[in-house]
């Protein structure tokens, strides 16, 4: 099995048991800051353990050499003070060393002395002298000293043997208990975790700080959030620190700009949307009320004018039936040939106010230009008329109707509002847009106080739906007193907006 595969075991396992999802499914729904306390608190208690665990047996360590080393020192001056003493057989002199050493060193518990032969020549037992103790050390060879360590009645005992004159006047043995020892090991290790204690609290407590430094702009930022949830969009973090936190809280207050700035515009265009569904519905409604008049004057100078020539030319025809002089004849037919010139002229002008045939036969400017002449005439303001780049070709006829119908919208507010005494036109035609503006010298307006009024301003919204029409803009400057410029620009793309006739433009 490989170890990926054994990974993979152990995670399915690990998944299995319950009891792993249920520390999971807890520790889930944990705050942040516990989270943190408690690892903090693991890691410091782990930490503190292992120092005062291996510090303890370091210490242990270092009090058992020097033990050890001591209880060299005694058994080699024992040996040293005792070879005299025993080369001139003096056990009583060798008894009273033994036991003033022992007097002087309070961790020695025992020191005795054997012969070559294993004969005990004086001890500090007392009267029963512990003949096991005789085979649980021995110097072997010609070794200085040999240190060895058991367990008795009274705890462990460290013994050394250090031969006297070499071994040939025997061995000196001295034994040194460790309760000392682990008394003050035990005495350091309670210090150390008193020490460790501290630490640990210590370290919850900068713990405790640290989170709280931690989780403030977070608990901080939820609540903001919460507060954007409910429609507040112009809140704004503090920013603390240029940490990872303070990046966020930078991220949320530009998260929070975005939304309010998208917010506003989104109301600012359903605000638009809304009065431009208004001026559509005026629009549409003014649209069909002019439909209707124009229906009326229609019916009316037909029934008015054409329906009267009419009815003359039949009342002639009777009276030259009745006639006898061929003069009288000449007469009548003259003056029904002047009734029906001016019936056409009349028919004529009511088609060119309806649709001017020269717009569809000859182009924009022509049409422009004839109804220019007609303007001056019937309003007696002076026209000037440029034309760039119409020299040799037509634009789509969905174009000529626009800027013909936006032209003539304009010269009409002109002629209504304006009182204007000139008015400039000029007709452009390059690089793949067509452009028209048309500027007087008239009173001026304020263009969005009468958009905004009710009513008023149908005649502008109607421009700049046709120019909208046809993917082109629509911009009005004015100023009281000053005069008003109308600027209309519309792209020439070839077949683009073949789909929209001039009847719906």
């Amino acid at each position: 099995m490989t170890l990926k595969s054994r990974v993979k075991e152990i995670k399915e396992k690990g998944l299995r048991n319950p009891f792993v999802n249920y520390l999971k499914e807890k520790l889930r729904h944990v705050r942040v800051q516990y989270k943190i306390l408690g690892l903090v608190g693991v890691l410091v208690l782990l930490l503190s353990s292992m120092i005062v665990w291996q510090m303890g047996n370091i210490l242990t360590n270092n009090l058992r050499d020097q033990l050890d080393k001591r209880a060299v020192s005694i058994g080699s001056d024992v040996a040293a003070r005792a070879t005299n003493e025993l080369l001139i057989n003096n056990a009583y002199a060798v008894y009273e060393l033994l036991q003033n050493t022992l007097k002087n060193n309070e961790d020695v518990l025992y020191i005795f002395v054997v012969d070559p032969q294993g004969n005990v020549l004086a001890h500090t037992f007392g009267e029963a002298f512990p003949k096991e103790l005789l085979k649980a050390n021995a110097v072997p060879g010609t070794d200085k000293y040999h240190l060895t360590a058991f367990r008795t009645e009274v705890g462990i005992v460290r013994d050394v043997a250090v031969p006297i004159l070499n071994g040939k006047l025997g061995v000196a043995r001295v034994g040194m208990e460790e309760n000392g020892l682990q008394k003050a090991v035990l005495q350091m290790t309670w210090n150390l975790l008193l020490i460790a204690l501290f630490v640990s609290a210590l370290g919850i407590v900068a713990a405790v700080l640290l989170t709280r430094v931690l989780t403030q702009p977070i608990r901080e930022l939820v609540s903001l959030t919460q507060r954007v949830t409910q429609g507040e969009l112009d809140v704004q973090g503090m920013v603390h620190s240029q940490d990872e936190i303070g990046v966020l809280t930078e991220a949320f207050n530009q998260m929070t700009v975005s939304l309010s700035q998208n917010y506003r515009e989104r109301e600012d265009l359903m605000v638009e949307l809304r009065e431009k569904e208004e001026m559509r519905l005026q629009l549409l409604e003014k649209v069909m009320t002019a439909q209707e008049e124009e229906r009326k004057r229609i019916s009316r100078e037909l029934h008015d004018e054409t329906s009267q020539a009419l009815t003359s030319l039949m009342v002639g025809l009777k009276v030259l039936e009745s006639e006898a002089s061929f003069c009288a004849v000449g007469d009548r037919l003259q003056e029904m040939r002047q009734t029906v010139a001016q019936t056409l002229e009349e028919v004529h002008h009511l088609a060119r106010e309806l649709r001017p045939s020269v717009l569809d036969d000859m182009g924009l400017v022509p049409a422009l230009e004839r109804y220019l002449r007609e303007y001056e005439t019937k309003f007696g303001t002076e026209i000037d008329f440029h034309v760039i780049g119409f020299q040799e070709h037509r634009v789509s006829p969905a174009i000529e109707v626009a800027l013909y119908r936006i032209v003539q919208e304009a010269l009409t507010n002109v002629a209504k509002y304006a009182e204007a005494s000139m008015v400039s036109i000029l007709l452009d035609w390059r690089a793949g847009w067509v452009s028209a503006i048309v500027e007087d010298n008239g009173q001026g307006f304020d263009p969005n106080q009468t958009v905004t009024q009710p009513g008023r301003g149908l005649g502008l919204f109607g421009m700049q739906e046709r120019a909208a029409l046809l993917g082109g803009t629509f911009k009005i400057e004015s100023q009281k007193r000053i005069g008003t410029t109308v600027f209309i620009k519309i792209p020439d793309k070839g077949n683009l907006f073949s789909g929209i006739t001039p009847a719906e433009v």
